[in-house]
């Protein structure tokens, strides 16, 4: 409530709002959000209707306005109905984080709607997005991440202003889960990935061959074994534009791939090549600047005896990989990530990228990594042992 009563004495003239998402005790907590100042207050849509209903009683009395943000409600357009019937002055449709980062969608959810009350639109919302809100009908519009995590808020906030204004759309095709995951994937790094995976999906001492080259793409999978390399070149054939080859081959001295395997990878567009298990002809392939991501380099081959399997579950660098899966190569090493949670952690991993540039900037300005991070206050506090 004091940084209500501060926002109202420095902005006397602007509309405050009090995102208290209120589930309970409603009109007791707009009375004191409206005694500090706010003029319209927040409730959880999901709130009781009887906790609606008191609070909107209160706001009548004090003269403020209630929104009810509609976030994790089970049916937002149902209920968006339900509240506006009960008296709610604005419907915020509001998508959380995590909801966003399976790919839930609040323009989806607004499309739906058909009230009379003005709607207030949020998650993740962007230049583009924001002005699509506009056209579909919401009067309100609220940014976060995309101004607040930005390299420079000023500049953010100018474009989604000034796209919301001008209403200027690209028409551009919709793209499809994995075409939006693998944009997403060639944004970000190995170690945001990780970051974004709890510290997991790093495959065990695989690194690049050819430094500064990274490689994003679906696994198309091989199970051969020590220096056989026929079903390694075969999955040439097998995979499509895109593709990463990802080798099981348990042989650190013998190698299933090399130059010539390389080149026709380069001829058939695959994106990328991951052996457990050795590579030669590196002096070609860094010629090349193909990713081609390895444990060890040797000068000897194995011979085409045509054993293993192709796209069957395999274990590389300590990981199992399945057909489909995304892999992500770059000079750190490479990870994996299941499909069913690629784009997830794909939107987890951006999210990172974001913050690690929020950090980077207040270093810049002269603030240490430890108090940017405020480790003291947040590590763990452990007793003192006996």
């Amino acid at each position: 409530m004091d940084a209500v009563r501060k926002l109202k004495a420095a902005f006397p003239n602007n509309v405050i709002l009090a995102d208290m998402k209120t589930v309970d005790t409603g009109a007791m907590e707009v009375e004191m959000a409206a005694k500090a100042g706010a003029d319209i207050i927040i409730l959880l849509g999901s709130a009781d209707n009887s906790t609606i209903q008191d609070a909107i009683r209160s706001a009548r009395k004090y003269g403020v306005k209630i929104m009810a943000d509609l976030i994790s409600a089970a049916s937002p357009a149902k209920r968006a109905r339900e509240l506006a019937e009960l008296g709610i002055d604005y419907i915020n449709i509001h998508v959380g984080i995590d909801q966003q980062m399976i790919g839930e969608d609040p323009l989806t959810i607004l499309k739906l709607l058909k009230i009379n009350i003005p709607i207030a639109v949020a998650g993740g919302l962007d230049a583009s997005s924001a002005a699509a809100a506009v056209l579909s009908g919401a009067s309100i519009i609220i940014v976060g991440g995309n101004i607040v995590r930005s390299s420079n808020v000023t500049a953010s906030a100018r474009a989604i202003r000034q796209s919301m204004e001008s209403l200027q759309l690209s028409l551009v095709p919709e793209k499809s889960m994995d075409e939006k995951t693998i944009e997403l994937l060639r944004q970000v790094s190995t170690p945001n990935i990780s970051d974004a995976m709890h510290r997991k999906g790093a495959m065990k001492d695989i690194h690049s061959i050819c430094p500064g080259t990274k490689a994003v793409g679906k696994a198309v999978t091989v199970q051969t074994f020590p220096g056989d390399w026929a079903k390694s070149v075969e999955a040439i054939n097998v995979a499509h534009v895109g593709d990463i080859i990802v080798i099981n081959n348990n042989s650190t001295h013998v190698a299933p791939w090399g130059e010539l395997a390389t080149l026709s990878s380069i001829n058939k567009g695959v994106a990328g090549v991951v052996i457990d298990g050795a590579v030669r002809d590196v002096d070609d392939i860094r010629r090349l600047n193909f990713p081609v991501f390895a444990t060890s380099i040797v000068p000897n081959a194995g011979e085409p005896k045509g054993f293993g399997e192709i796209n069957a579950e395999i274990q590389c660098g300590g990981q199992t990989v399945k057909p489909g899966d995304f892999i992500v190569g770059d000079d750190n090493g490479v990870v994996v990530i299941s499909q069913e949670r690629a784009y997830e952690i794909a939107r987890r991993a951006a999210e990172v990228e974001k913050n690690e540039r929020r950090i980077r900037d207040e270093i810049q300005r002269g603030k240490t990594l430890s108090e940017v991070l405020y480790l003291e206050k947040w590590e763990k506090k452990r007793g003192n042992s006996q």
